[in-house]
């Protein structure tokens, strides 16, 4: 699935709508990525983020309130924002492009999802689970398959559930390796965030992006937003 096409078929269920009103995702894919090992460029920007940090912004509580809403405990499944932000003085570097997006998620306080667009089958959408869609994991060093709890906020292709808990784990089939060539990344927001402030943090994830790969083609889509 090319970038376009990706880009006008991500859906948000009603389920979810109805879930929380105010969330809205920008969407954005990005085409000829250069990745590769973390380097000093991308430990900067880290190390940028981690100064910034406020664990108190808002936003992590209106997290925590959306999981408690589909039966999470926030507590034992923590938003990826609350995660981040709790290691934000020793996030680990992992490649350029997943720290690059790290670094702009404790920033601005947002979670944000990055993964391998050519591994998707099927548009992204983000859907209440049925509790038999399949979840690809590691398990004791070896590949396994979890399901997601009924009712749970999911993101989904084709195959199988890519992240669970909205933002909390991702698969491993989709994610963002050093030898990832086009890549799709997800910012969400829950009011009160501003969305110009949704908007800002895109401009800074693309403004890294073309640092990292400065041919790449970057487009982006707002899904919902009041």
């Amino acid at each position: 699935m090319r970038r376009v096409r990706m880009l006008e078929r991500i859906v948000v269920d009603e389920a979810v709508r109805e879930l929380r009103p105010d969330f809205a995702v920008l969407v954005m894919t990005a085409e000829g990525l250069e990745n590769g090992p973390s380097d000093e460029i991308g430990e900067g920007w880290l190390a940028e983020a981690a100064r910034a940090a406020d664990a108190d912004d808002p936003h992590v509580e209106a997290w925590r309130a959306a999981y408690r809403a589909f039966g999470a405990k926030p507590q034992r499944t923590r938003p990826s924002v609350d995660a981040l932000l709790r290691r934000a003085d020793a996030l680990p570097s992992i490649n350029r492009v997943v720290d690059a997006y790290n670094a702009v998620s404790v920033q601005y306080a947002l979670p944000i999802g990055g993964e391998d667009l050519d591994a998707y089958r099927g548009p992204a959408r983000l859907v209440r689970a049925t509790g038999d869609e399949p979840f690809d994991v590691i398990a004791g060093g070896e590949p396994a398959v979890e399901h997601p709890n009924p009712g749970e906020v999911v993101w989904r292709d084709d195959q199988g559930v890519t992240c669970r808990r909205w933002n909390w784990r991702q698969c491993v089939r989709t994610r963002l390796t050093e030898t990832t060539k086009n890549g799709l990344f997800l910012l969400e927001r829950l009011e009160p965030y501003p969305l110009a402030r949704l908007a800002e943090a895109g401009d800074r994830l693309a403004e890294r992006l073309r640092t990292i790969s400065p041919g790449v083609r970057i487009e982006t889509r707002l899904i919902g937003g009041r």
